[in-house]
Order: structure tokens, then C-alpha cells, then sequence
């Protein structure tokens, strides 16, 4: 009988560290880490940019920051020999408002050498590079169509392919990147600096995943040079995050990656409320809340407590143009709602949005006419997905 209840207890006890088991919590994830933290164990790093004679190019900004030290001072004091620095729209400081042109300058605390992409050129010049053997791409992306540093990509993908020089792209997290949504760029009647691939207003990848699809996709056309004619790929390596995920909603970048993206919620909005800079409607800029309200004249569409949702909507766009209308009929000195230029055109990606509000589609109506390009572009996205 004793050796009964001593096999009864024992079964007991195996079971409950069975079920103990069972229950256990799962491995904790790994922490969180950019590519740019990720660098220095990397490949790439030994490789490409510690080699005593490689001359390096930076292309970045004030996102461009490892362990809270910018990317140019961490891979000095890594014994890389940083030649060139190349900054996007805004800046090297990212103080420079949108659209506004960005001088070349120096770097008061190293003395290197800083282009601008945003002033004379948008492309690095064959002169710019003459000197350079790699470039690292660091740029806080916030995943719209029209945001610019994905152009900013694009044209440094192409000179490092003309030169015949590796590009190192470092991975950042996407804080749009948990949808995919709105019209697909027409590249025939709509390509420019703030649009120029096929892809949707919200692509939902990062920018790692973004350089891995232009490529991929034969998006670049790099210029004949000496009658050399260069590869249509460019020599691409992406350093992946650690212990990212693409449904990360509401995300907080650390550093605001242009002057008027100051909170994560306009960030969210953002993809919503750009197309305003296509009409007579401000978006606050020069207030305290830029991208989370729009006015025209005295009316006002406040937005800091809205909830912004995982969709490229246009009910903010159709609202405002309704009352514009409505203040329009009521005086004729009222401006028009859309620009006379074509701006809002390259924005939307298509010459059919305006036409369509115009015309008093519903929203419904007017998603239902890109759907198809939407979900053809989402089949390409997957192919080049890293997370």
C-alpha cells in the first residue's frame, strides 16, 4: 500500500511538471535593435568599410543615430574612413522646411565634407563620388509614397551603380509599415521627386525592403558614362533590425525624422493629410501641431484627438472639399479647394482622384478603381519582404 501511494505521488508530481511545462512562458524576444546598431557585427562592416583603404559615404540625417551617438561619429571612432557626407530633404540636421533648398556645407565637429540632395542636384554627381568605395544609407523613412527619402534611395542606388560601388542600406523600423493601401503611382503621368515608383500612397515595407524591390524590380536607369554602360542592379547589402515587427502599431520614433512630423500621431495622419498640400487647405504647418489639423481660412478640421486608423482614407479630403464648396458658394472671393498646378496630381500618383471627388463619387466607389493595381502590387511587395 505504502508503494502505491509513493507511485501515486510520484505520477503527481510528474505531472504537474508536465503541465508545468506546458504553460511555461515562451523565450523572451530579442531586444530591439536598427541596422545601424546591428552594423558592426555585420558582414558589411568588415568587408566593405573597415578596410583601412576604403573611403566611405554617409547618407544621413539626425535619425541617423547608434546607442544615442550619430552614425558618423560611431563609425569614426570605429576606425572607418568617412569621406563624404550626403543629406536628404531637410538636411543634415533635419532643421530645413519642406521643400525648401538645402546648401552643402561642412561639418563643423569633423570637418567632412556634406552635398545636399535637396539643392542643386538630387542625385549624387559623379564628382561628389569620385572619391568614394562604399556608401551607407541611414534615413528614418516614415513609408508614404511621397515622402522623399525613398527618391533620395533611389538616386543613390543609381550613382553607386554607375560608379560600381557597394551601397549599405540599414534597416529602420517602418511606423506605417502595418497596412498597405491607396492608389498606385501612374509613373507615366504622375513620376516625380514625390512619386517615383508604382507603388501605393502606404507600402507597408521598410526602407531595407524598399532598396531590396527597387533593385529587384529594374526601377533604376543609371546614365551611360565614358560609353560604359552600368548594371541595371546595384550592388546591394541590407542590414536587418533585431526583434522587429511589421504590426508594431503606433510605433515611436525616437528622433522626429523631418520638422513637421514632431508626434507619432501626425505620422499616423500623415498619409491622410498630405494630399492637402495639393489644395488651398493648410496642414499647420508653423503651428504646434503640424499634420493634425487642417484649416481653410477660419475652418478648421481638428484632428489631434482623432484616431488614426490602418487605412489611406480621403473622408478628412472630402469633408474639407465639401465645405470649401459650401464657403465658395457663399462668396466669390473664396479660393478654389484644388492648386491650378498639378501638385496634388503627383501626390495622389493619378491624373482620376480629383476628377473622381470632383464628380461626387462616393469613397467606396473611388477605392474600388485602384483596388486592382493595389492588390497586384501587393503580390510584388512579398517577394522582397524581410520580416
Amino acid at each position: 500500500m505504502k508503494r502505491l501511494i509513493q507511485r501515486a505521488v510520484l505520477c503527481v508530481a510528474t505531472l504537474l511538471q508536465l503541465a508545468s511545462c506546458c504553460h511555461a512562458q515562451p523565450p523572451a524576444a530579442a531586444p530591439f535593435a536598427t541596422g545601424a546598431e546591428n552594423l558592426f557585427t555585420h558582414e558589411a562592416f568588415a568587408t566593405l568599410l573597415s578596410r583601412p583603404t576604403a573611403r566611405v559615404a554617409v547618407v544621413g540625417n539626425q535619425t541617423s543615430i547608434v546607442d544615442g551617438t550619430h552614425l558618423v561619429d560611431t563609425l569614426l571612432a570605429s576606425g572607418v574612413n568617412v569621406d563624404v557626407i550626403f543629406c536628404p530633404e531637410h538636411g543634415f540636421r533635419g532643421t530645413a522646411a519642406a521643400g525648401a533648398k538645402v546648401d552643402n556645407g561642412i561639418d563643423p565637429k569633423t570637418g567632412i565634407p556634406i552635398f545636399s540632395l535637396y539643392g542643386k542636384n538630387k542625385k549624387p554627381t559623379p564628382q561628389q563620388m569620385a572619391t568614394v568605395d562604399a556608401v551607407v544609407f541611414d534615413l528614418q523613412d516614415v513609408g508614404c509614397r511621397f515622402y522623399t527619402y525613398i527618391s533620395t534611395l533611389h538616386y543613390v542606388m543609381e550613382a553607386c551603380t554607375e560608379r560600381g560601388i557597394p551601397l549599405v542600406v540599414l534597416d529602420r523600423p517602418n511606423p506605417n509599415g502595418h497596412y498597405v493601401d491607396g492608389p498606385v503611382l501612374d509613373t507615366a503621368a504622375c513620376r516625380s521627386f514625390v512619386g517615383m515608383h508604382p507603388v501605393p500612397v502606404v507600402y507597408g515595407m521598410t526602407i531595407g525592403e524598399y532598396a531590396q524591390m527597387i533593385n529587384g524590380e529594374g526601377w533604376l536607369r543609371p546614365a551611360v558614362t565614358a560609353g560604359r554602360v552600368p548594371a541595371r542592379h546595384c550592388n546591394l547589402t541590407v542590414v536587418p533590425m533585431r526583434g522587429y515587427r511589421r504590426d508594431s502599431v503606433g510605433y515611436r520614433l525616437p528622433i522626429a525624422p523631418s520638422p513637421n512630423l514632431r508626434t507619432a500621431h501626425a505620422v499616423a495622419l500623415y498619409p491622410n493629410l498630405c494630399l492637402f498640400e495639393g489644395t488651398n487647405c493648410g496642414v499647420g504647418r508653423g503651428t504646434d501641431y503640424p499634420f493634425e489639423w487642417v484649416t481653410y481660412g477660419t475652418d478648421t478640421l481638428d484632428l489631434r484627438n482623432e484616431t488614426a486608423t490602418a487605412a489611406f482614407s480621403l473622408r478628412y479630403l472630402m469633408e474639407m472639399y465639401r465645405r470649401v464648396g459650401t464657403r465658395r458658394a457663399a462668396s466669390a472671393d473664396a479660393k478654389p479647394f484644388f492648386l491650378k498646378s498639378n501638385f496634388f496630381e503627383k501626390l495622389a500618383g493619378t491624373l482620376d482622384l480629383r476628377r473622381q471627388i470632383e464628380a461626387g463619387m462616393s469613397e467606396a466607389d473611388i477605392r474600388a478603381t485602384w483596388q486592382p493595381a493595389l492588390d497586384k502590387f501587393k503580390k510584388t511587395r512579398e517577394k522582397y519582404l524581410i520580416y
